[in-house]
């Protein structure tokens, strides 16, 4: 992995047998990120069983295996280098934190891969995805209409697929262009990593192309400074160090910072990265910093460091856009579940469904509804049991976002649309 490249976090959305795994497996293999003493070990035993084309089975045997016992595949293996970035994939959808892990902290996507597979168009799941996406901001959307060698590579059956995703994005306000769309084989290798000749109809690039194509993320550097607390040490010599990743902004020495909800400040002494000082830090930098006059039991994991002249937002009560992904009843006012926001996590109440919006359109299809159940979107007004740190997500998005968890799983995802402050 080259780190001097700029970095990209991918998701690989869609519905769950229309071959995400497949084609993560595949990006991992052509791009050479399987180590080859792992492949090496496996070539004489598939040679013996007379198995050809090894290497991408066993890329992705490891990858249902370890699925399948519910582990996480080693992060090693889940980075992938193109001309021009090297890429995270990021937790995919249906493992049971996605949303959590895509809403808080390092691992925010920007972009998307949406697999839709040729022969089944889209599927309900298809369709949350879309719209978690959209909800969530992801920037750009590639769709790769799979399994193209089922359909016997027809342009007729990818040009329906399309068509029918084309108005999904639509009812959704999702914008994309027409090179957004690429049919692909996960499991033979069409374009995947060159443009295949079981394809002639298609003219555009292959998906690595592709993504080596996408625009490059501005960092938030001109936002104010906002930093999430991870954890709080005491450290000889130094004194009290809070640790956490900057998400906006940048942190200078000499600053003079707030953390919100604890509500202290003071002057920032030192700031370290890797173990050594340094004079700034800016989005992404993960740091340990000392501020004059803080103690360790002045602020903890889940305040928010900021500007002292602009510190950070905290709620009396907010109001957001929600989506119930899955909950075994309905959802009423008065609902208090625990909320997931950045560092924090706060028992937040339900306490009032101001708005129903209807999924596939993102129109109001009711107002004040009694509740909402799994596949609703809503606005809904939210009052924290204990004082939070939060951030409308059109001022500041990575701290706007926020999963919704009970009964240890995701129900609920959101992003907030207006902060009334304490």
């Amino acid at each position: 992995m080259s780190e001097d490249k700029p970095h990209q976090n991918l998701a690989i959305i869609g519905h769950v047998d229309h071959g995400k795994s497949t084609l993560v497996g595949r990006l991992l293999y052509e791009t050479g990120s399987v180590p080859e003493h792992v492949i090496e070990q496996h070539r004489e035993e598939a040679e013996e069983k007379g198995k050809g084309g090894f290497e991408f089975a066993y890329v992705m045997d490891n990858l249902a295996e370890e699925r399948e016992r519910g582990v996480t595949i080693d992060i090693a293996h889940q980075e992938f280098d193109t001309d021009q970035y090297y890429f995270t994939i990021v937790d995919t959808p249906g493992h049971r934190d996605f949303v959590k892990n895509m809403i808080t902290g390092a691992s925010q996507a920007d972009h998307a891969v949406l697999v839709v597979a040729a022969d089944d168009g889209v599927a309900p799941q298809t369709q949350e995805h879309v719209f978690l996406s959209r909800t969530l901001g992801i920037e750009k959307l590639i769709v790769g209409v799979n399994k193209m060698d089922i359909v016997d590579y027809s342009e007729d059956d990818y040009n329906d697929v399309v068509e029918e995703v084309n108005k999904l994005l639509d009812q959704v306000n999702f914008e994309v262009d027409d090179n957004s769309f690429i049919p692909i084989s996960a499991f033979e290798g069409d374009n995947i990593a060159e443009t295949s000749d079981n394809t002639p109809w298609y003219d555009g690039r292959s998906l690595l192309e592709t993504l080596n194509d996408l625009p490059e993320s501005e960092p938030p550097t001109d936002a104010p400074l906002r930093l999430p607390i991870q954890d709080v040490y005491t450290i000889s010599g130094i004194g009290t160090v809070p640790v956490g990743r900057i998400e906006t902004g940048v942190m200078n020495v000499g600053d003079n910072v707030s953390f919100q909800p604890s509500d202290v400040g003071g002057e920032v002494k030192t700031i370290e990265m890797h173990h050594e000082e340094v004079p700034k830090a800016e989005p992404g930098d993960n740091v340990g910093f000392n501020v004059r006059g803080i103690g360790k039991d002045d602020i903890r994991r889940g305040d928010v460091c900021g500007p002292a002249d602009d510190p950070p937002s905290v709620a009396e009560t907010f109001q957001a856009q929600v989506v119930v992904m899955q909950h075994p009843s309905v959802i009423t006012a008065g609902y208090t579940p625990v909320f997931h926001a950045h560092t924090a996590q706060v028992a937040c109440t339900i306490e009032s469904i101001d708005k129903k919006i209807d999924s596939s359109s993102g129109e109001v299809a009711d107002e004040d509804p009694d509740f909402i159940q799994s596949g609703d979107a809503a606005i809904v007004t939210i009052r924290p049991q204990k004082p939070l740190s939060i951030e409308p997500s059109s001022e500041i998005p990575e701290l706007g976002s926020f999963a919704i968890r009970d009964m240890g799983q995701t129900i609920a995802a959101g992003k907030v649309l207006e902060v009334d402050e304490k």
